[in-house]
């Protein structure tokens, strides 16, 4: 087994692992988790934007947008470059040495921390640079936690260029408060950010539900992104901080977090602001297909189509209604309506004369009010509607009554009875019939009738 565990080595032993084999930091951890996701998200819209058969450019534009304020706004929150500055230097490996090596030292701020990074460079003498690589990070949460991290920095011995800088951002007294009022500007801007991931996710559910108020989130987005960004620029430390190491300055300029959320505010706000004139000057023209009912019967324009149609159905059955109704036309809107319910208050005062209205010929009776009832006036029976047999009937019964007076006339008697039960003839011929009987003997009265 010899020839097998000492194969391709030097010395025929097995592998010993005498040291720590230390790398340096290459990258934030935080931030490249957070961008292995929404590159997930967006390369699966990618591999499905190819099926979007209609509004692709609104999708396109609005989930590129969505996911890159939000992509920034994590990044923004946990980033390192803020406030930056980078220089070469030649300093002292550890304090109170003579031995002086070459280096570039880099102070990266954030919103709620500081890292330190120091490389070590190559001399004129050796082509090799010197294995020196670090990267340390101080946080500030609380008060007094840059104040213990450097008392722990001293502890672990760190390099003397390290501590230095360290050192003038732990110091809280007099004019020496750089740390506290970089820990103010991160953490006002902060909350800013956090602001405006509250809006980004409203935002993102305005636009699958109304795409115009997505459009007004967008513009809120914006400005708290905008807010971020003013308030961190004029919370920086008043004058601005300098480190001197070993005679050389180092100045601090903007990073590229700073202006990557300026950019993202710049885009979401503008972009935003131009979503909602479209949506006021052509209303219901943007759209996309994150919509919770596209392309569904319960879709926002097919009930707008069918809405549509109805009002244009009524209007052309009533005769000209005017879609849009100016400020003008509701002012004398107003004015006529407020000048017709005076006319109608004074028609109710004084009354109106009814050309059409014609009096009742039927007597009024003092039961009809309140309750109104007609009066049907009296039913007259002609005689062809008496039957044949009460006419007999009535016939036999005046013989009868004939016969037991003495001295009447049974024609006379039947004439009598038959004008009682017959309706009366007009005023004209019973004026003749009066005049004619002037001359006849009277009738006998039937007092016993």
């Amino acid at each position: 087994m010899k020839g097998w565990f000492d194969a391709f080595r030097d010395d025929g032993a097995p592998t010993l692992y005498s040291f720590s084999n230390r790398t340096p930091v290459i990258g934030d951890v935080n931030i490249i988790v957070v961008s292995i996701l929404f590159a997930t998200f967006y390369t699966a819209f990618l591999v499905i934007f190819p099926g979007v058969r209609k509004q692709k450019f609104s999708t396109f534009i609005t989930v590129t947008l969505s996911l890159f304020v939000g992509l920034v706004i994590f990044v923004g929150q946990l980033g390192s470059s803020w406030h930056v500055a980078h220089q070469n230097i030649i300093a002292p490996y550890k304090a109170f040495s003579k031995e002086k090596i070459p280096a570039r030292i880099g102070v990266h701020i954030g919103l709620m921390h500081v890292n330190i990074t120091l490389a070590g460079l190559a001399d004129g003498n050796s082509s090799s640079a010197p294995d020196i690589d670090f990267n340390e990070r101080f946080n500030w949460n609380l008060a007094n936690d840059m104040e213990n991290s450097y008392k722990n920095a001293l502890k672990r011995g760190l390099p003397y260029p390290i501590l230095t800088v360290a050192e003038y951002f732990s110091l809280g007294q007099e004019g020496f408060a750089w740390g506290g009022q970089y820990r103010a500007a991160g953490y006002y801007a902060s909350i800013w950010l956090w602001g405006a991931l509250a809006s980004w996710l409203l935002m993102n559910l305005l636009l699958t539900a109304v795409p115009r108020y997505g459009a007004y989130g967008m513009c809120l987005t914006g400005s708290l992104l905008f807010g971020a960004v003013i308030g961190y620029y004029f919370m920086l430390p008043k004058p601005p901080l300098t480190i001197y190491i070993e005679g050389v300055k180092i100045d601090f300029t903007f990073g590229w977090c700073f202006y990557l959320v300026l950019i993202a505010a710049t885009l979401c706000f503008f972009i935003g602001l131009i979503i909602s004139a479209i949506d006021l000057i052509w209303p219901h023209e943007y759209s996309t297909i994150l919509e919770v009912y596209y392309g569904t019967p319960y879709d926002r324009h097919v009930i707008l189509e069918e809405s549509h149609d109805v009002r244009y159905r009524k209007r052309n059955s009533k005769g000209g209604l005017d879609e849009p109704i100016s400020l003008g036309s509701r002012i004398l809107r107003r004015l006529s309506s407020k000048t017709r319910e005076q006319t109608l208050s004074d028609i109710n005062k004084l009354g109106i004369d009814n050309q059409a209205f014609q009096k009742d010929q039927v007597p009024k009776s003092p039961w009809r009010y309140p309750f109104r009832r007609t009066q049907v006036p009296p039913m007259i029976r002609t005689i062809s509607q008496d039957s044949t047999s009460s006419i007999a009937s009535a016939a036999a019964h005046i013989q009868n009554a004939a016969a037991a007076i003495p001295g009447s006339s049974s024609h006379s008697l039947r004439r009598d009875a038959l004008s009682r039960m017959l309706p009366p003839r007009p005023p004209i011929d019973r004026n003749r019939d009066k005049e004619k009987e002037k001359d006849k003997p009277p009738a006998i009265e039937l007092t016993n009738w």
